[in-house]
């Protein structure tokens, strides 16, 4: 087991690196960030001194190197703009964005899963069809759409819900039913697979020929069996939380690290944008080795073969 959890958390370092030095590499080769900073007015002396104040001035690998040594004692740079710590600007706008995620994410759950049971349990009838239509409409329909969608029928038309800003409970309700209808269609599909598979197996049958009853069955038997790949998909969606909130957060003005960093990209603030990425990346990747964890736990075949 101990092997196991080494291997998983070695990948999850390497992975976080080549997330940190490729979005490094690009930042700097994609653009002059002086230039977009300072606008295309600023004298030649202005331009200098500010790539000294910032170490823009260095070869690159000097400042590759100085930022990596910068994060192994948890620094992150300063904004080039606000000149403030970049994981100060991240934390205020973090609370903003995890609250969307798990108030999304708890919906779509409560509605994913077990719509995904009943239409295993209902296949071929009508509840099977109209839940499965759900979910390939939930999966299919693209986030920025149905988010300006609801814009308009809620907030121009019924006028009943607000269109931007997080300051009470009814802003959360059209963000948060945009960024988990992804979500809960992915979850009600693979839920349903997983359970008609399950369902077919013996011991099922058995269960039902020994008289247990139904309820007893797909809670204590179908469902725990069908738990590797909903974990699965629970923990890739779990990850993507902050990363999808990116347009979510933009077409709702939500004030999180969705619209920051497109803020950041706008501005070329290359060590926010490196920050915010690498927040983003870290919730991914860190979400991906709890999924491998709770595999381990689920099934000791996986850990015997890690």
């Amino acid at each position: 087991m101990a092997r196991f959890w080494l291997i998983k958390l070695l990948r999850t370092v390497l992975t976080l690196w080549l997330v940190v030095t490729f979005t490094f590499i690009v930042l700097r080769t994609s653009g002059d960030p002086v230039v977009a900073l300072l606008g295309g007015d600023a004298m030649p002396d202005e331009i200098e001194q500010f790539r000294r104040q910032w170490g823009l001035d260095q070869p690159l690998i000097v400042q590759y190197l100085h930022y990596v040594a910068q994060m192994a004692t948890g620094q992150f740079g300063d904004s080039l703009r606000d000149h403030r710590p970049v994981m100060d600007i991240i934390l205020e706008r973090l609370p903003a964005t995890l609250s969307l995620g798990v108030v999304a994410y708890a919906l779509a759950a409560l509605v994913g899963i077990p719509a995904g049971i009943i239409a295993a349990l209902r296949r071929g009838k009508f509840a099977d069809r109209a839940i499965m239509a759900f979910a390939v409409f939930g999966f299919a329909l693209p986030n920025f759409f149905l988010g300006i969608l609801m814009i308009l029928f809620f907030s121009l038309m019924l006028q009943v819900l607000p269109s931007s800003g997080a300051s009470t409970i009814w802003h959360f309700i059209m963000p948060a039913v945009t960024l988990g209808t992804f979500t809960a269609g992915t979850l009600a599909r693979f839920t349903r697979s997983a359970m008609l598979e399950v369902l077919e197996k013996p011991y099922m049958r058995a269960a039902a020929a020994k008289g247990v009853p139904a309820l007893k069955r797909i809670l204590f038997h179908a469902l725990p069996n069908a738990a590797i790949p909903i974990v699965t998909i629970i923990g890739l969606n779990l990850g993507q939380l902050i990363a999808g909130a990116i347009v979510v957060e933009t077409v709702f003005a939500w004030p999180g690290i969705g619209r920051l960093l497109v803020t950041a990209v706008s501005q070329r603030d290359l060590a926010l944008v490196q920050g915010l990425v690498l927040v983003i990346a870290a919730t991914m990747v860190l979400a991906n080795l709890l999924v491998d964890l709770t595999y381990g736990l689920l099934d000791p075949r996986i850990r015997k073969g890690a």
